[in-house]
């Protein structure tokens, strides 16, 4: 008990213990208590291993992670959102992937975020506009995944969040600090609904360890518990329709939009990696296809045993990341309405000629997009113009292994801080669909994979990922991140972390964030070594030092005696625990 409290405090730790016994699953009995959470606030942590401790299963605990999480970190994801998650099923050692991704609605058109004059819209003009709010997805992603894998009934996972949102939540340190640093400036006190419940009568923001209670919340958590499609049809959706339409710059979303959503079962991609197979979320999510890009051209380069302390390995790692994010840019979107070279992409001897790039001592002065393999002709390689999307960090993210060895990981958004700024209900609604081009052509007037439509769904950087044996096919990792397009480069960072470096989750976690979309690289500079930014300058690369990175890596990992070992990102409030 005191070793919970002491990780509770410190928001940062590696907590492990020995994993209980593994029995068969099945929907008429509860599961043995063990496994362990690693989410980005304690009261969620602390809901899923309540369900866990009730003998409910991963999917069973994600529903009590998820929704307080909404909760309590409303500023990253939420009822109003999406989510992309992977369920490994210990009993076939299968996985299935659930696309909960919002959908733009029948009203969308490719220049929803143009102005009168043709132009993009201002960045937070386009975000705080009804036409930023896609059909959100995340709810009935978590009811399909349950109706195939839960143990416990659907309305057992709302019970804690409903019991938090009556008797009230102290207000966390993050949500308290992003209030009064950005509430105003994002315009958040812009709606009423939104400004009632994140400020004070007097206008200031709620302070850290204010008591806030969210009854509305409670109530369509209750709603929710005895209908899965109540966010999607009736009184709610009518509401959510209501807001959206709200200026300023209302938007086209209908009852119907909402009605006719529903999240779908896709097949991972999974690609071998050394002695391990990584799999991830599909398109439109680019995670699968742009970490397995980065881990397959990696295992072409020659990591020294110096591991994060040599600079040539940060480098090999900055070289695959760049070539990835130009071929994720010019690609991937939604596969229901474009085609995704993901087998091209991700071909042998593709990877190889895009590893051939990269020298051991010096940096590729530009990295193009490159034609993958024969899966285009070579007129629709040269339809797709470049796509440079702006995605915000207001996400969150978190990994739950239960008794009997099922896992779940989960990304899930509402996308920007605070997302569209529209709140009904007791939560705020997406602006997902700003994850799309805004200017739906590039400079060269081609049209760009990711340019909104109606019905598709926005490119997402979300990146559930597990990590598996390659003989036993067993559990081995499952990690993942909030962080916009970042999300590709925090992802990988921890399974070279651990896979190639050697490191613990926490470990791998602490490491530096370095994110190379493009020719010029971000580093993390205050975690750095010392001589890594003056090391990488020497080869070439153009480093942009940055002081931090809104990250929220959650990774655990099951070592070869069925010990948990969990990590949790310290630029968060995370924290690791089992029941």
């Amino acid at each position: 008990m005191k070793r919970m409290i002491v990780c509770l405090f410190l928001g940062l730790v590696a907590c492990t213990a020995q994993q209980q016994g593994a029995p068969q699953e099945t929907a008429q009995a509860r599961l043995p208590v063990g496994g362990m959470v690693a989410a980005a606030n304690p009261m969620a942590v602390e809901a899923g291993l309540k369900i866990l401790r009730q003998g409910g299963n991963a999917v069973d605990a994600a529903i009590a992670v998820q929704t307080t999480l909404g909760l309590v970190e409303p500023q990253s994801s939420g009822l109003g959102g999406g989510a992309f998650m992977l369920y490994y099923n210990a009993r076939d050692k299968s996985i299935t992937a659930f696309d909960g991704r919002e959908t733009a609605p029948a009203g969308a058109s490719a220049t929803m975020f143009l102005d009168e004059s043709g132009k993009p819209l201002p960045f937070l003009e386009a975000v705080n506009s009804g036409n930023s709010v896609g059909v959100p997805g995340a709810i009935d992603m978590l009811s399909v995944a349950h109706g195939k894998f839960g143990v416990l009934p659907w309305k057992a996972g709302f019970a804690p969040a409903i019991k938090l949102a009556e008797e009230g939540f102290a207000v966390p340190e993050r949500l308290a600090m992003l209030l009064k640093t950005y509430g105003h400036k994002l315009h958040l006190d812009g709606n009423a609904a939104a400004r009632d419940y994140f400020f004070l009568p007097d206008g200031s923001p709620l302070p850290a360890g204010y008591l806030r209670q969210n009854p509305d919340y409670a109530e369509t958590l209750r709603a929710i518990a005895a209908n899965p499609r109540a966010l999607l049809e009736g009184p709610i959706a009518r509401d959510i329709v209501a807001a959206v339409h709200l200026p300023p710059r209302p938007g086209t979303l209908t009852a119907e939009d909402l009605a006719a959503y529903h999240a779908r079962v896709r097949e991972p991609i999974c690609r071998p990696y050394k002695n391990w197979r990584i799999c991830g979320a599909p398109p439109p999510s680019s995670g699968g296809v742009a970490i397995n890009y980065i881990m397959d051209v990696l295992a072409y380069e020659h990591f020294t045993p110096a591991g994060a302390a040599d600079p040539q390995n940060w480098h090999y790692f900055i070289e695959a990341q760049r070539l990835a994010y130009a071929d994720r840019d010019q690609y991937v979107a939604d596969d229901a309405f474009v085609t995704v070279p993901v087998k091209g992409l991700l071909g042998k001897g593709y990877i190889k000629s895009r590893a051939a790039l990269i020298s051991p001592d010096h940096a590729i002065p530009h990295v193009e997009p490159g034609p993958p393999e024969a899966v285009f002709s070579p007129a629709e390689l040269k339809k797709w113009g470049k796509d440079n999307t702006r995605e915000i960090g207001g996400t969150t993210h978190f990994v739950i292994v239960d008794g009997a060895g099922n896992v779940v990981t989960m990304t899930t958004t509402i996308e920007s801080l605070f997302g569209s700024k529209r709140f009904t209900h007791g939560f705020l609604l997406n602006n997902q669909l700003t994850d799309f081009a805004r200017w739906p052509w590039d400079k060269d007037g081609k049209p760009l994979a990711n340019a909104p439509a109606p019905g598709k769904r926005p490119r997402s950087s979300m990146s559930p990922t597990l990590v598996m044996d390659r003989k036993s096919g067993e559990f081995y990792m499952g990690t993942g991140s909030p962080g916009g397009n970042s999300i590709i480069a925090y992802t990988a960072k921890s399974l070279v972390g651990v896979l190639d470096w050697g490191l613990t989750p926490q470990q791998a976690i602490d490491l530096p964030n370095v994110i190379a979309r493009g020719d010029i690289t971000r580093v993390e500079s205050r975690r750095a070594a010392p001589g890594l930014v003056p090391a990488l300058r020497a080869m070439g690369h153009q480093i942009k030092e940055v002081t931090g990175e809104w990250s929220g890596l959650h990774t655990i990992v099951r070592k070869a005696d069925g010990t948990l070992v969990g990590g949790a990102d310290p630029r968060r409030e995370g924290v690791a625990l089992q029941p």
